[in-house]
C-alpha cells in the first residue's frame, strides 16, 4: 500500500510547469477560433434569409457581400488562432514527453540489477517509448479541446436557443443520450487499455531476446519456434486491441447516430416554424449547424475520455518507474588509508525474488593490494554472484563484504564502482567506434594511453590491420568481431581506467591460452600494483594467480596456492585431473 502511495504523489503534471506560457497561449488562442466558428451560422443565416426575401439583387448584393468578406476575414483570424494553438500546445506537449523520457531513463539508470530484472527489458521500452507517447498526446489533446469543447457546448446551446427556444427540446433529448454512451465507455475502457500495454510489454520482451540473440536462434535453426512464440504474443497483443477497437466502434457511431437524428428533428421543426412565419429559412440552417457544433462537442468529450482512459493506465506504469527508489544506496564515506583490499566477513547470499534458497553460505576471506587471486569451481556454484557483491551490484543477505577496510554499503556507490572495474564474460559492445568502446567510463583518456591499454589487452595486434584502426565502427553489440576480439576489447575498457581492483569475470574463455597468456603478462607489467580478481574455468588460467578460492554448491571449501590445493583440496584436485590429462589442457 505504501509503494501504491508513492506512486500516485508524483504528479506528471508537474513537468507542464516549464512551458506554463504555451498551455496558457494554446487554449486562449483556441477560445479565438472557436468565437470565430460561432459567429459563422448566425452571418450565413443573415446572407440565407436576404437571399430569400424577394428583394431585387442589387438591392441584397451590399448585404450578402459585407456579411461574406466579414465571414472570410473570421475564417482568417480563427485559421490563425487554430494554427498558433496547434502549435503551442505541440511545444508543450512534445517538451513534456522530452522531459519525461528524460528522466525516466535516468531513473532507470539508477536502478539496480534486480529491480530492472523485475521490470524486464521490454517493460522497461514500452514505458518510456509507448506509455509516454500516450501522455504526450493526452497533454496535446487537453490543451486544444479542453477549451474547445465546453466553448461549443455552451456556445452552441445559447446561440441555438436565441435563434427558436423550441430548438432547446431536441438539445434536452439528444445531449443526455450522448453523455451516456460517453460514460458507458469511460468505465469500460480504462482497464483494458492496462491490458494492451501489458501484451505490448510481451510483445517487445520477445522482440529484444530474438534480436539480441538472433545468433543463437540462427545456430540451432530455431526460428519457427520463435516465430510462433512472436506470433502467440502478437495475438494476444491483437486481440486485446480489437477488444478496446470494438468498444470504440460502437461508440463514435452511435453518437454520430444522435447527432443527425438531432440535426434532422431542427429542420422538422424549424420547417413547421418557418411555414408558419414563427422563424427565418436562413435562422433554421443556423441552428443545424449550431445543434451539430454542440454534439461535435460531446463527441470531442469522448475523444478526450478515450485518450485519458489510455493515458490513465501509461500514467500508472510511468510512474511506477519514477516513484521506484533503487534498493542499492550509497553511502558516504569517499576515501580510505587502504586501497585494493577486499574481505568478506561470513557473507551469505540469496537472489531477490528468489525462493530464498542462498547461493553463497557463510563465505569468509581476504584478499590483499595487489594480490591476483583465482576463483574457481563448477557451473553455478555462485562464483559470478560472489564477485557481483564487491561493486554492489547486489547486497549480501548476511554478513559484510569490505573494500580497502570499508563495508561496501558505507560507501559512495559512485566512488565504490570508481575504484573497480569489471570485465564480463559476455562482452557488451555498443554502437560506435572501437576506440569508443574502450574509452567507455573514461572518456577522456589521450591516445597514448588507449593504445597502452590496448597492447596490454593484446587488441592492437588485430585492429593495427583494420583500415581505420581504432575508429573503426563496431557494429550493433560487436557483430562484426569474433568473441575473442569481443573480449580483449572488454578487457582494454577495463585496463584504462588504471582501478585498484580489476575483476575479471572468466571473461578471457574465449582467447586461446597463448593469447590469455599474453594478457595476463600485460596486466602484470602494467597494472603493477592493482588488485586483480579472476573466475575462469581453466586450471591452466589460474595457476599462476596468488592464491586460488575453491567454490563449491556455494560455500569456500579452500583458499590457497595451485600447489598447496594440488595437496589439499580433493575438489582442486579432481577439477586439476579433469582437466589436466597428460599435462595439457583438454
Amino acid at each position: 500500500m505504501k509503494k501504491n502511495k508513492k506512486v500516485k504523489d508524483i504528479k506528471l503534471i508537474s513537468y507542464l510547469k516549464p512551458y506554463w506560457i504555451f498551455c496558457l497561449l494554446s487554449p486562449l488562442l483556441m477560445a479565438g477560433e472557436v468565437l470565430m466558428d460561432l459567429v459563422q451560422p448566425s452571418l450565413m443565416s443573415k446572407i440565407v434569409n436576404e437571399s430569400i426575401s424577394g428583394k431585387e439583387f442589387s438591392q441584397i448584393l451590399p448585404t450578402v457581400v459585407s456579411n461574406g468578406l466579414l465571414m472570410l476575414f473570421l475564417v482568417v483570424i480563427g485559421g490563425f488562432c487554430g494554427a498558433m494553438s496547434a502549435y503551442t500546445a505541440g511545444v508543450a506537449s512534445e517538451r513534456f514527453g522530452d522531459d519525461l523520457r528524460k528522466d525516466g531513463f535516468r531513473k532507470v539508470m539508477s536502478l539496480s540489477l534486480q529491480q530492472t530484472d523485475k521490470f524486464t527489458t521490454g517493460s522497461l521500452v514500452t514505458r518510456l517509448t509507448n506509455d509516454i507517447v500516450a501522455l504526450r498526446d493526452l497533454v496535446m489533446t487537453v490543451l486544444r479541446m479542453l477549451i474547445r469543447a465546453p466553448m461549443f457546448l455552451i456556445g452552441g446551446v445559447v446561440m441555438c436557443l436565441t435563434l427558436d427556444v423550441s430548438f432547446g427540446y431536441v438539445m434536452l433529448a439528444s445531449i443526455p443520450l450522448q453523455l451516456v454512451v460517453v460514460v458507458i465507455m469511460v468505465k469500460y475502457s480504462p482497464p483494458l487499455f492496462s491490458k494492451v500495454q501489458k501484451r505490448l510489454d510481451r510483445v517487445n520482451s520477445v522482440v529484444q531476446e530474438n534480436v539480441s540473440g538472433a545468433r543463437v536462434v540462427k545456430a540451432y535453426t530455431n526460428e519457427p519456434y520463435e516465430i510462433s512464440r512472436f506470433d502467440a504474443a502478437n495475438s494476444a497483443y491483437r486481440d486485446q486491441n480489437l477488444k478496446v477497437l470494438k468498444l470504440f466502434a460502437l461508440v463514435m457511431p452511435v453518437l454520430s447516430i444522435v447527432m443527425n437524428i438531432a440535426v434532422v428533428a431542427i429542420i422538422l421543426i424549424g420547417g413547421y416554424r418557418a411555414e408558419a412565419q414563427a422563424i427565418n429559412v436562413g435562422d433554421v440552417m443556423a441552428a443545424a449547424q449550431y445543434i451539430t457544433r454542440v454534439l461535435m462537442a460531446v463527441m470531442m468529450v469522448s475523444h478526450i475520455f478515450q485518450q485519458t482512459s489510455r493515458a490513465q493506465a501509461s500514467a500508472s506504469r510511468v510512474r511506477e518507474v519514477l516513484s521506484c527508489e533503487p534498493v542499492i544506496l550509497g553511502g558516504c564515506i569517499k576515501e580510505s588509508p587502504e586501497k585494493g583490499t577486499v574481505r568478506f566477513e561470513d557473507v551469505s547470499f540469496a537472489y531477490p525474488e528468489s525462493s530464498g534458497a542462498e547461493v553463497l553460505s557463510h563465505i569468509t576471506f581476504e584478499i590483499k593490494k595487489g594480490e591476483t587471486v583465482a576463483i574457481i569451481g563448477s557451473t553455478g556454484c555462485g562464483k559470478t554472484s560472489l564477485v557481483n557483491l564487491i561493486p554492489r551490484f547486489y547486497d549480501a543477505s548476511k554478513g559484510k563484504v569490505f573494500v580497502d577496510g570499508v563495508d561496501v554499503k558505507e560507501w559512495d556507490t559512485e566512488v565504490l564502482r570508481r575504484k573497480i572495474s569489471f570485465v564480463l564474460q559476455k562482452s557488451e559492445l555498443f554502437s560506435g567506434t572501437i576506440r569508443d568502446n574502450i574509452t567507455i567510463g573514461s572518456e577522456n583518456a589521450d591516445d597514448e594511453a588507449v593504445l597502452c591499454a590496448a597492447e596490454i589487452a593484446q587488441v592492437d595486434s588485430f585492429v593495427s590491420q583494420m583500415p581505420n584502426k581504432y575508429y573503426t565502427y563496431v557494429a550493433e553489440k560487436g557483430a562484426s568481431l569474433s568473441g575473442g576480439q569481443k573480449q580483449r576489447i572488454a578487457i582494454a575498457r577495463g585496463v584504462l581506467r588504471r582501478p585498484e581492483i580489476i575483476i575479471f569475470d572468466d571473461s578471457t574463455s574465449a582467447l586461446d591460452l597463448s593469447t590469455e597468456a599474453k594478457v595476463q603478462k600485460g596486466i602484470r607489467e602494467g597494472l603493477e600494483g592493482t588488485t586483480v580478481i579472476m573466475i575462469a574455468q581453466r586450471i591452466a588460467s589460474v595457476m599462476n594467480a596468488d592464491r586460488i578460492a575453491v567454490i563449491d554448491n556455494g560455500t569456500l571449501c579452500a583458499f590457497d596456492t595451485h600447489e598447496n590445493l594440488l595437496k589439499t583440496c580433493d575438489t582442486y584436485k579432481d577439477i586439476y585431473a579433469s582437466q589436466m590429462k597428460g599435462g595439457s589442457d583438454i
